[in-house]
């Protein structure tokens, strides 16, 4: 099986440059074992872009580098066509969140002072998630892990950023949760937010996702668009199963 097994052509994106590209990506872990070999991906403001592809694929390492917390070894990242090496605090002061499968909040602080903590206004993320208002001052870390999830992403999405990396926002959470999340996140996107989703649910993001990367050993082995996947259930199951092999 060849390392792209189909390259769907994407739409134009709405800007002059997509909101987010990496191109050849490496990146190395200890004695220069590659994690991620070769990556090439990007993301047009507008759209929700998933990262798919088994446990140790490639796909966490691969948000840390675009996101500016891990080093590559080679390749480049461009944020709206300007290539950066920039730490993750220098990225997120030019509009871009990572958003990780731990839940970014403060545990020990209320509802409301993360939400205050955040860039955006409390009423913006209550806007997103108004089932936290009756929490506002309730210890965050006492919330069950669907608010918890709720208050990060919210959090985030306050703050009006341009792109937006998220990493198993389902983790360990009930489906409907997760389709809670993910209606938040297509509906931002639907106000321009790039969006680059790493997802456990493949279905769940196939159903919000326009695009899709599903990793293979380091490698991206298959680039289309989510209607293709989701005319072709078959071809998920081929492309999760050559993984294995």
């Amino acid at each position: 099986m060849a390392d792209v097994l189909h390259v769907q052509t994407a739409p134009e994106p709405r800007a002059e440059h997509p909101a987010l590209v990496a191109d050849d990506l490496v990146i190395t872990y200890g004695a220069g074992n590659a994690a991620v070999s070769g990556v090439s991906l990007e993301v047009g403001s507008g759209e929700v872009v998933a990262l798919l592809g088994a446990n140790g694929a490639g796909k966490t390492s691969t948000l840390l580098a675009l996101a500016g917390a891990k080093d590559a070894a080679s390749g480049t990242v461009r944020i709206d066509g300007r290539a950066t090496t920039a730490p993750l605090h220098r990225r997120a002061r030019e509009g871009l969140a990572l958003l990780t499968e731990d839940r970014c909040i403060f545990g020990h602080l209320t509802v409301r002072e993360n939400l205050v903590l955040g860039r955006g206004k409390p009423a913006d993320a209550l806007a997103h998630f108004p089932e936290l208002s009756e929490h506002m001052d309730r210890q965050a870390g006492l919330l069950s892990g669907g608010q918890q999830q709720m208050l990060a992403l919210g959090r985030i999405l306050a703050g009006r950023p341009r792109i937006l990396l998220a990493d198993e926002l389902s983790l360990g959470l009930a489906p409907l949760v997760v389709k809670r999340l993910l209606a938040a996140v297509r509906q931002a996107a639907d106000d321009g937010l790039a969006v680059l989703l790493v997802e456990q649910h493949v279905h769940l993001a196939l159903e919000i996702a326009d695009r899709v990367y599903l990793m293979r050993r380091g490698r991206i082995a298959y680039a289309g668009t989510a209607a293709e996947l989701r005319a072709n259930p078959s071809l998920i199951a081929d492309l999760y199963l050559e993984q294995s092999r």
